[in-house]
C-alpha cells in the first residue's frame, strides 16, 4: 500500500510525497528542498526517488539540494524538456516502478512542451495540467494540446485521486461560478471548500469524478457553458469553447 502525504511549499504548492511501509519514499516536484529535507527527518524516511512532471523552477528548483543529500538518487523526469538533474528521462506510453507498483507515464502537453503526469490505478500526480475546478495556463503548447491532455484525464476511471500541484481551488471556483452559476454542485462544492480553506485544510487530492461535475474546462459542450461564451467565440465545439474559458480565466 502507498501512503501520499503533502508537503506544503511556497505560496500554494503542494510537494507530493509517496511512502512504503519500510520508512522509504519517493517524493514528487520538489521546488523546495528544505521543506522536504525537514519532512524527512522529522518523519526519519529516506529518499529512493523524485519524479518531475516539468521544468518550472517552483517544481525543480530543490532537485541539487536534495541529491547533495541523498546521492545517487533516482530523478525521473519528461525526456522532452531541459532538465539537468534527471537521471531516467521518460516519455508517454512508458512506465516506472514505484515500491513494486507500476506508474504509467502520461504525456500532458500544453502547459509546457514536454509536461508528463504519473498513473497508477486510483492515482494521478498531474503538476500543473489539471486543477480542481481548473486547469494550467497553456505557457508553451497550444490549447488544442492542453484539450488533449484534459481529455486523456477525463478518460481516467472517475475515482481517480488528482494529485496536482497547487492550491488554487478557491480562486478557481470564484471563476467556474461565473461561467456556470446555476451548477448545484459547483455550489456545494464552494461550501465544502469556503469550510476546508477556514479551517486551514487542503482541498487537494480530487477525483476525475468530481472535477467532471464542477471543472468547466472539462465540461466545454454544457449548454450553460457555451452560452457564457458566447461573446469570445460564435464556434460551439469542444476545443473552441475551450479555448475561449482559457483566454477568459486568463483575464479574469
Amino acid at each position: 500500500m502507498l501512503n501520499i502525504k503533502s508537503i506544503p511549499a511556497f505560496r500554494d504548492n503542494y510537494i507530493w510525497l509517496i511512502q512504503n511501509q519500510e520508512q522509504h519514499c519517493v517524493v514528487v516536484d520538489p521546488g523546495d528542498a528544505q521543506v522536504v529535507l525537514s519532512f524527512l527527518e522529522k518523519n526519519n524516511l529516506a529518499l529512493d526517488a523524485i519524479l518531475i512532471t516539468h521544468h518550472h523552477a517552483d517544481h525543480t528548483g530543490g532537485i541539487s539540494d536534495l541529491i547533495k543529500h541523498f546521492p545517487g538518487v533516482n530523478v525521473v523526469g519528461p525526456v522532452d524538456e531541459a532538465i539537468q538533474s534527471v537521471t531516467h528521462p521518460v516519455r508517454d506510453g512508458e512506465q516506472i516502478e514505484i515500491f513494486g507498483h507500476t506508474f504509467d507515464i502520461m504525456g500532458l502537453k500544453g502547459h509546457t512542451l514536454g509536461h508528463i503526469g504519473y498513473y497508477h490505478e486510483d492515482i494521478l500526480f498531474c503538476g500543473d495540467t489539471l486543477f480542481s475546478a481548473g486547469c494550467g495556463r497553456v505557457f508553451e503548447g497550444t490549447c488544442e494540446e492542453m484539450w488533449l491532455s484534459l481529455q486523456k484525464l477525463m478518460a481516467l476511471p472517475e475515482t481517480t485521486r488528482v494529485y496536482c500541484a497547487h492550491e488554487y481551488t478557491a480562486a478557481n471556483l470564484a471563476f467556474a461560478l461565473a461561467v456556470e452559476p446555476e451548477n448545484a454542485a459547483l455550489q456545494h462544492y464552494r461550501e465544502q471548500v469556503n469550510r476546508l480553506r477556514a479551517n486551514h485544510q487542503p482541498t487537494i487530492p480530487s477525483t476525475i469524478g468530481l472535477e467532471l461535475k464542477v471543472n468547466p474546462f472539462l465540461r466545454p459542450s454544457e449548454p450553460e457553458i457555451i452560452k457564457s461564451v458566447s461573446d469570445r467565440t460564435s464556434q460551439h465545439d469542444p476545443l473552441s469553447v475551450f479555448t475561449a474559458l482559457r483566454t477568459w480565466k486568463n483575464e479574469f
